[in-house]
Order: C-alpha cells, then structure tokens, then sequence
C-alpha cells in the first residue's frame, strides 16, 4: 500500500478525522475515512485478594453503564507506560509496584486508528482517585475468575476490557505453573 493523500476535514479536542486516498496492495485505489486518536492505556490491577479493578462508568456513545478496566487516553504523546499508571491514579487511586506488558489491540481497523496498549499492575496500595469532571465512575473490586466469566457471559461488552482480562488471566495461570 503506498502512503496516503491525506486531507484532513476535522480537527477535535481528542479525535481528527481524514480522508486518505490510498492505493491498497491489489493496485485499486480509493478513498478512506478514518479517525486519528492518540492512543489509550488500560490497566488489570489484581490485588493480593485476587480481585480486579473494574469501574461501573456512565458512556453516553453506549447509551448508559458499562464495566471496564481503568484507562485512558495518551495525553501530550508521553510513553503509554506513563499513561497507565496516571490513568490508575486518577480514576481508581492506586497505585502499583508491578507491572507487566500484556501487549497492544487495535479498537477498530477499517476506520479508527486508536492503539490501546494493555497492563496487568499488580502490588497495589490506594491513594484518594481524581477522576475528571465528565468521567462518572463507581470503583468496583471483583474476583478475577467473576470478571473473566462477565467477559464471556456478555456482561462485560468493552472490548479492552475482555481483551485485557483474558491477557492477564493468561499471564498469572502461565506464571503460577
């Protein structure tokens, strides 16, 4: 695929959105719209109990409730390692001595350009939360095994959430062998 002709027709406060004229690999040439985002990080933060963090968070684009992993956005470009742990801070108050890569997921491939990059901390100890104005959150600690059966049950629907639980469990099963 050659690079695009890129015109951009909005610029917002977290998302831009383009009009790419792309020329795919099979030599047909077309135009793409897509949604620029900077990036997010997601954290499972398991604690001794083998709990997780899930937060209860109000999403107007859903319509209502969901559960999901604390996260957020990359703010300034700064590493996405920093953004996990400022995302934790803010939004559950804790804070971890350990953390683990679980690798990155992309949210939707035919029109977003969103990387969300997945942590399992670990080591917690909580600290007063500072979510932002608009964000509406109710900190929950779940037993892992509960939060992986959400996951599967439907209870769950946030993609990086099922993602990122999954990982994690896939990580402390591995170790723990």
């Amino acid at each position: 695929m050659t690079g695009p002709n890129r015109t951009v027709v909005f610029q917002g406060r977290v998302i831009d959105i383009s009009i790419d004229t792309v020329t795919l690999p099979n030599g047909v040439t077309l135009d793409l719209e897509q949604i620029h985002h900077p990036g997010g990080a997601a954290v499972v933060a398991v604690n001794d109990s083998d709990q997780v963090c899930l937060l209860r968070q109000y999403r107007y684009a859903a319509d209502g409730w969901l559960w999901e992993l604390p996260a957020g956005k990359v703010d300034n470009a700064e590493p996405h390692a920093v953004t996990a742990l400022r995302e934790l801070a803010e939004e559950a108050g804790v804070e971890a001595s350990v953390w683990h890569f679980l690798g990155s997921v992309i949210s939707s491939p035919g029109v977003f350009r969103e990387w969300i990059h997945l942590y399992l901390a670990q080591g917690l100890t909580h600290i007063s939360a500072s979510p932002e104005e608009a964000e509406i959150i109710e900190v929950h600690w779940v037993p892992l095994a509960t939060a992986i059966d959400w996951a599967l049950d439907g209870t769950i629907t946030d993609a990086k959430t099922i993602i990122g639980l999954h990982r994690a469990d896939f990580h402390l099963s591995n170790r723990q062998r």
